[in-house]
């Protein structure tokens, strides 16, 4: 029973070994939770509200034990049996609601974007060495970034991979390559991803992965404006294009240096989209420079439709000799002859200032070269000729005796300079034939053939098909003309001549300029021949339904035409062919 008794009395050494554990447990949680404040405004004074200015001198032991005391319990217990921290930089937990205890506003993750590097260099200054210290280092320097510049997890605030890639273009975030761009003294060092690049332009795969890869840290690009390389780069690393009319060519430059076709596409669109008469020379230059073939066809194309306007626009003077020649070559060009040969003689100005030449008319027509023979003078007027073209002294003497003959004798000399009429019409050109037969044998004495014609819609008139020799090839002089019936007005005329090889095929005689005519309005077309008997059509057509896919039906309408005629009717004669655009 005292046995017993004395072992029920004896003194219970267990709870001082429980004592002992649960003091150096306390003191584990009290040290950890110091290093705790360290990454919270209680340790540094960081104001939440404006974190950046608010960094101040450590606290003193009584302040950071007065901040530790307000720390509920269970923040401790977040550790584990370590007594290492799950975060030092998450928020303390708040106390359970059976044991509330007051606490301080601490900061968040909300808070950690706008710390800066500083704040790394108070924990490594303040806090003791060991275990803790290291890792509120490290994970302190991951929140604030590479180089302790980035923004504290900024890869959480992007969705997706898009959105990441962006946010790295043009920033020093992670960037493993340097690019100085432009020509001094106005280069730009940009910044960028190899793996980005290559990914995007098998130019820079082959730059930085390819035999003969680069080992440069700085790659310079002297031949690219800065702007036009940041277009590329936020391309490949975003697909995002941001151009405007300033920087487009540079940019369409720079995605064709480095093979970005993607791109190329988008700058060709842009400039479909604000293509106009006013910068239409230009475009064309620069589409013939870039090798852009469907840009350069919808210049050409806009040329053609406002020629006027375009060659009174700033470009046209600045444009190189092959594009000039490349415009003048084009037969669909809506401008007079004279015109147009006014816009070439400033362009010759133009080029003589550029090569420090004095304008005189020898130095124009060096600079001119082939583009003066392009000039179609024989599609001038004997007036216009004789007041603008024979005075300038930019065409030899024997050059304008040989035009002014071309202009008023027949037979007509042979001149260096072509007379296809310019037909300022798009489309598909397109024929009428009123003859179901040929037959030998029309004479010519110097009476017009004449035929009476009506359409049902508007057309354009640009020439006729005639008959030509029955004797061989021979030469024919001849005028044509188309006449309002009940006016007598002239709409269209020509004086000029053709070769036919013999054959009982149509040969071409062409406008100087189409002739507008008019639907249910009478017309009159005229041709007088000089030259030997000819072909000539039977079984003639009173009614003619012309119909093609691209414009739909014509009809046209033959009567006789009174008066002297030559023998042409409806039923036979001359003027077989009329040739038209819609």
């Amino acid at each position: 029973m005292d046995r017993k008794m004395d072992e029920k009395d004896k003194p219970d050494k267990q709870p001082k070994r429980k004592e002992r554990k649960n003091d150096e447990k306390t003191a584990n949680r009290e040290e950890n939770q110091t290093a705790k404040n360290l990454c919270t405004n209680q340790k540094l004074n960081v104001n939440p509200r404006n974190p950046l200015n608010s960094v101040s001198q450590p606290q003193s032991h009584q302040q950071q034990a007065n901040s530790t005391a307000t720390y509920s319990e269970s923040s401790a217990e977040a550790m584990d049996d370590s007594g290492v921290p799950d975060s030092p930089l998450n928020s303390i937990q708040e106390s359970p609601a059976q044991n509330p205890v007051k606490m301080e506003r601490v900061p968040s993750t909300s808070d950690l974007p706008v710390f800066s590097s500083q704040f790394v260099t108070q924990i490594s200054s303040q806090s003791e060495p060991g275990p803790e210290k290291a890792l509120l280092l490290a994970t302190a320097s991951a929140a604030f970034g590479h180089g302790g510049n980035a923004p504290y997890n900024w890869q959480a605030t992007k969705i997706c991979v898009k959105d990441r890639l962006s946010y790295l273009c043009n920033t020093e975030i992670m960037a493993d390559v340097h690019f100085m761009v432009g020509a001094p003294p106005h280069q730009q060092k940009i910044p960028a991803h190899k793996f980005v690049l290559s990914v995007g332009s098998a130019v820079f795969d082959a730059q930085f992965n390819g035999p003969m890869a680069t080992q440069e840290d700085i790659v310079e690009i002297p031949d690219v404006e800065p702007a036009a390389f940041i277009s590329l780069l936020r391309f490949l690393y975003s697909d995002e294009v941001k151009i405007c009319s300033d920087s487009v060519m540079t940019t369409l430059y720079a995605a064709k240096k480095y093979a970005v076709p993607a791109l190329e596409k988008q700058c060709v669109e842009f400039l479909k989209r604000n293509l106009s008469s006013d910068n239409a020379f230009m475009l064309l230059t620069q589409a013939r420079l870039f090798d852009e073939p469907q840009l350069a066809a919808l210049c050409l194309e806009t040329i053609d439709k406002n020629t006027h306007e375009a060659l009174q626009a700033d470009g046209f003077t600045d444009i190189d000799l092959e594009t000039l020649c490349c415009v003048l070559e084009r037969d669909t060009l809506g401008i007079r002859e004279f015109k147009l040969f006014a816009s070439v003689c400033r362009w010759a100005e133009a080029e003589c200032t550029r090569k420090n030449l004095p304008p005189s008319p020898e130095n124009q027509r060096g600079v001119l070269g082939r583009a003066l023979r392009l000039i179609r003078f024989p599609l001038m007027s004997v007036e216009e000729f004789a007041q603008g073209a024979a005075q300038s002294g930019l065409l030899e003497d024997k050059e304008v005796v040989k035009l002014f003959l071309y202009f008023t004798v027949n037979p007509k000399p042979q001149i260096a300079f072509l007379d296809v009429p310019r037909c300022c019409l798009t489309g598909k050109e397109q024929v009428v034939s009123r003859f179901c037969q040929i037959e030998s044998r029309w004479g010519y004495s110097g009476t017009s053939d004449r035929i009476r014609f009506m359409v049902n819609r508007r057309i354009f008139v640009v020439g006729f098909g005639l008959y030509g020799s029955i004797h061989g090839p021979k030469e024919y002089y001849v005028t044509i003309q188309i006449i309002q019936s009940d006016t007598g007005k002239v709409m269209g005329h020509n004086d000029t001549s053709f070769q036919c090889d013999g054959s009982n095929s149509t040969f071409r005689v062409m406008f100087k300029e189409p002739v507008e005519i008019l639907p249910n309005t009478s017309y009159t077309a005229c041709s007088t021949l000089k030259g030997p008997d000819s072909y000539y059509g039977a079984k003639g057509l009173r009614k003619v339904t012309h119909e093609s896919v691209s414009s739909g039906k014509v009809t046209f309408q033959f009567t006789y035409a009174a008066g002297n005629n030559n023998g042409t009717s409806v039923e036979d004669g001359q003027i077989p062919e009329i040739i038209f655009y819609t």
